[in-house]
């Protein structure tokens, strides 16, 4: 049904229909014009002639198609990004609605939308989480972009949200060995294989023996974490201790005939259907290990984080960490040695500090805060000359206010 609206200062009559999921508008100077397209518009057909017009669940469900390519953990993200838009809400109760919703063609998406979906991530979260849906629903409109046609500019880049970051947690040297002490058999000789070539969960679980090359004494790992998603490998060496370790799990390994090194070895409850096949998943082993042990808990990927921690601690420069991390650019990794905490600005100030010495404050071993040890306070008057004061009570401290014309 036609309406009358006042657009710029006149009357202007705005056809409207509803079909397929779809919303068209369009306005007329008379009513009778508006009724007339709206009729038209009801006989015409609305199938989609091009892939812009697929609604924005069809746009998901295909991008998520194209982002089984890469791992687990990447793709659940992508994933949980889709959902969180399509699910959040304003209002409460029986008033809530969806903000975004997935039957809607993909031309309905605005930058408003997406900024009120990710705000409820932001309240209900934290910015970081917020930034991250983000930069996974960016990604996945600039793929619709490039393969389905879909509208620019891309309506998903709002600004960001304010983030309270915090040091990924590193656990202790001490901590890690107590962990270790709890463990037997395959688990030690894994927890040995994170320590000693910062690796992150899925290589450790996707080694075959064929990676192991004990004549060059060097492992080959597999990894997912590419642009493309594509599995690449590097080749490591392996320090002498290891190669002692995987030689001994070698010869008395559980699975003779198994091309994994780690293999699922409990064949009750929730492993029962894992048995006898590589591990996918160890959810439980770390947090029941720390436990043993009566340390903070930390899972494998904080191991690498250990790993990276003793290597800078040791001196070795960004890029030799950089090479046993494998990342492809020097920045990622003093990116991730600074979300450890770990940054060359403390090695910088000590620096300084060492090039100051014996120009600075002694400590007072009489305890009058600093001075020269002698019960005299030194103040600091010209450049390079320092005057004795003889320290005063509190009873004999005066103020005099200067007098201003």
């Amino acid at each position: 049904m036609a309406s009358k609206i006042m657009k710029d200062g006149r009357v202007r009559w705005k056809g409207r229909v509803q079909k397929l999921g779809q919303i068209r508008q369009k306005l007329f100077d008379t009513r009778a014009a508006a009724l007339e397209w709206e009729a038209e518009e009801r006989k015409a057909s609305w199938e989609a002639t091009t892939d812009t017009a697929c609604s924005l669940k069809n746009w998901a469900e295909k991008y998520l198609d194209h982002a089984a390519k890469y791992d687990r953990k990447t793709f659940n993200e992508k994933r949980q990004a889709l959902r969180k838009l399509f699910a959040a809400t304003i209002g409460k109760g029986k008033a809530a609605q969806l903000i975004v919703n997935p039957l809607s063609p993909v031309a309905s998406l605005t930058p408003g939308k997406v900024l009120a979906a990710l705000r409820v991530q932001f309240e209900t979260r934290s910015g970081n989480a917020a930034n991250k849906d983000r930069k996974n629903l960016v990604a996945a409109w600039n793929w619709g972009i490039k393969y389905l046609g879909l509208p620019t500019p891309n309506p998903c880049l709002v600004d960001r949200f304010p983030e309270k970051r915090h040091p990924r947690y590193v656990p202790a040297e001490e901590d890690f060995w107590k962990v270790f002490a709890q463990t037997q058999g395959q688990d030690r000789i894994m927890l040995l294989c994170y320590l000693h070539l910062g690796a992150r969960r899925s290589e450790i679980f996707r080694l075959c023996w064929e990676d192991v090359d004990f004549g060059n004494s060097r492992i080959r790992l597999y990894t997912k974490k590419r642009r493309d998603g594509s599995l690449e490998y590097d080749w490591l060496p392996m320090t002498g201790e290891l190669a002692e370790a995987l030689n001994w799990w070698w010869d008395n390994r559980t699975f003779k005939d198994s091309t994994h090194v780690f293999i699922c070895e409990q064949d009750g409850g929730f492993c029962r259907e894992q048995y006898g096949k590589p591990f996918k998943e160890r959810m439980q082993l770390m947090k029941r290990l720390c436990g043993r042990a009566k340390v903070k808990p930390f899972g494998f990927h904080a191991i690498r984080h250990l790993t990276a921690s003793i290597l800078y601690k040791m001196g070795q420069p960004v890029s030799v960490i950089q090479a046993i991390l494998r990342h492809k650019s020097p920045n990622t990794t003093a990116i991730y040695l600074r979300t450890l905490g770990l940054e060359e600005t403390r090695g910088a100030l000590e620096g300084l500090a060492a090039r100051f010495a014996g120009h600075g404050l002694e400590p007072d071993p009489a305890g009058n805060g600093s001075g020269n040890g002698c019960g005299k306070v030194l103040s600091f008057s010209a450049k390079g000359s320092t005057q004795e004061k003889t320290p005063m009570s509190s009873s004999q401290v005066v103020v005099r206010r200067k007098r201003t014309a």
